[in-house]
């Protein structure tokens, strides 16, 4: 449980009438993303507020007339899920950079330079937003915001997403530890089983990502594994 000086308020409208709680802001968050948190764990008390800052608690048949319930963590999971934070300059801070950092993450391991063919780091990637002077919005999941940020950055920082479909062959007996390695790294496009035994599955993955791929691979068959690269695309 949040103390309250560091907990923030989170407030919804209901027909009318104005409830707030007092959060974590960061699980309240990860919980509108569809994390499971216990909602005793989110608020610093258990209590719904008219008005929070003046620990003005609201009226019980004004629970009822608008949630349905007079459950305190019930109509404190709508309030989160709904509802709307006040976040100091320190807390709103360190969430951007916290956003801003899995975006860089996520357009590294994604994109790559034209120029070398290969990955930008994300401090490189981080420098580039920075001088684009990009806008994050931390309420708002960091996979939605990519293509604002690459539109933002291209200028500045030679970008492209490139995907490769590979051809990879498994011996069989590493099928089993290497198959969902293989699946989750990318979109499938066809697999078939050798006389042998073994696995040939085409893949279609990010460029970015194949030296983690191939070393996720490496280590669960032992480097026994065939691979070739058969086109590339453009996205």
């Amino acid at each position: 449980m949040i103390s309250i000086d560091k907990a923030v308020v989170a407030r919804l409208k209901v027909k009318g009438m104005n409830f707030e709680i007092l959060v974590d802001p960061r699980k309240a968050l990860e919980i509108r993303k569809g994390a499971n948190f216990n909602i005793q764990d989110v608020l610093a008390y258990p209590a719904i507020y008219k008005d929070a800052k003046k620990g003005e608690a609201a009226k019980t048949e004004d629970l009822q007339k608008a949630f349905g319930t007079t459950d305190v963590y019930k109509i404190a999971e709508e309030i989160i899920k709904k509802g709307e934070f006040s976040l100091t300059t320190e807390q709103r801070r360190e969430l951007i950079e916290e956003k801003k950092n899995q975006i860089a993450n996520i357009i590294s391991k994604r994109a790559i330079n034209p120029q070398t063919n290969t990955p930008h780091p994300p401090q490189r990637i981080l420098n580039a937003m920075e001088q684009a002077g990009v806008n994050i919005d931390p309420f708002i999941d960091a996979e939605v915001q990519v293509e604002k940020v690459l539109k933002a950055i291209k200028p500045i920082l030679p970008i492209k997403f490139e995907k490769v479909i590979l051809q990879i062959k498994i011996p069989a007996q590493f099928i089993g530890k290497a198959y969902s390695i293989v699946t989750k790294a990318g979109e499938v496009k066809s697999e078939e089983y050798a006389s042998d035994g073994s696995l040939q599955i085409q893949i279609e993955i990010f460029s970015g990502v194949q030296d983690e791929f191939f070393r996720k691979l490496a280590e669960a068959t032992k480097g026994s594994y065939e691979s070739k690269i058969l086109r590339k695309v453009e996205v």
